[in-house]
């Protein structure tokens, strides 16, 4: 058992670092956002639509549900494009940690859908967040874009994620992946027909970026997902909560050695990022430790 949950838990750390490589790729394929963020969400769609056949699974959802796919689909597409015109403008490092973010935002408003107060604490470690942003936007002011781009990011990640976490318990988590890829692709398409137009040069890339995206879509993309969704029936969310803070790390160490000097920051910039980094880890502890005291208080007050 030990041995077989030892397993898993390298399979996670195998896809957190997949998760990281997706900024290495963003930054790699040279074009821009929004047909980048297309072709990945089209080819995803499509690849989990053939695992999906291949398992005989059945896609058939309700009105209701498509809507909600619809919703979340531009959401996610949104985040991704933000995400990857901040790593454009910017860098890895700084996109990355500024995504870091998340916790604060989804603190906020987790609240709304949850029907729960704002907590104290999260309030006070969201300042701590702020003051470390604070630290890197003032001595790293020439990435000014790539931090408001990577910040609204950040809160589309989090409104997603609060979003999903109530359709997940209707709906499979295979259902929910292939519709939001299938309608973020959708949404991007009638943008591009809108303000511009597909042309051959829209499908006219180099075999480089062929290449990055197919790994980009498959790998980083679907397979993550579905891997993901597996292993995480054998560990336990403290430990994938853990293991999902060691991306921006990742990321930052395979961006300093395929990119070398245009990563490197100066020492204010690694401050800022471990305020940042240290909060999100702390939060995660806090949570992990109220969730299993109220599982405690449930057996208790069960066995009463």
């Amino acid at each position: 058992m030990q041995e077989n949950n030892f397993k898993h838990y390298l399979i996670l750390h195998f896809i957190v670092f997949i998760w990281g490589f997706t900024a290495i790729l963003g930054a790699l394929i040279s074009i821009e956002a929004i047909p980048l963020v297309w072709y990945r969400m089209l080819f995803a769609s499509i690849i989990i639509l053939l695992y999906l056949l291949f398992k005989k699974k059945h896609l058939t959802v309700d009105k209701r549900g498509l809507l909600k796919f619809i919703i979340t689909g531009v959401l996610i597409a949104l985040h991704w494009i933000f995400f990857f015109k901040a790593i454009k403008v910017s860098n890895v490092s700084v996109a990355l940690v500024t995504m870091s973010t998340g916790a604060f935002f989804t603190s906020l408003i987790e609240p709304l859908f949850f029907k729960r107060k704002i907590r104290l604490l999260e309030i006070v470690l969201g300042l701590v967040v702020i003051l470390g942003l604070y630290i890197i936007f003032n001595f790293e002011s020439q990435y000014k874009l790539g931090i408001i781009y990577a910040l609204i990011s950040s809160f589309l990640s989090a409104l997603f994620s609060v979003l999903n976490g109530l359709f997940v318990k209707q709906y499979s988590a295979n259902t929910l992946s292939f519709y939001q890829l299938f309608f973020g692709a959708l949404f991007i398409t009638i943008y591009i027909i809108v303000t511009t137009s597909f042309s051959i040069d829209f499908f006219n890339l180099q075999t480089l970026d062929w290449l990055y995206l197919f790994i980009l879509s498959s790998i980083c993309t679907a397979y993550a997902f579905i891997a993901s969704v597996r292993v995480m029936q054998y560990i336990s969310p403290y430990t994938v909560m853990l293991t999902v803070n060691l991306e921006p790390v990742y990321a930052i160490l395979l961006a300093l050695v395929i990119f070398g000097e245009k990563e490197k920051m100066n020492s204010e910039f690694y401050v800022g990022a471990f305020i940042i980094l240290f909060v999100v880890l702390f939060n995660g502890i806090l949570k992990n430790k109220a969730a299993i005291r109220q599982k405690i208080r449930a057996k208790t007050s069960r066995k009463k």
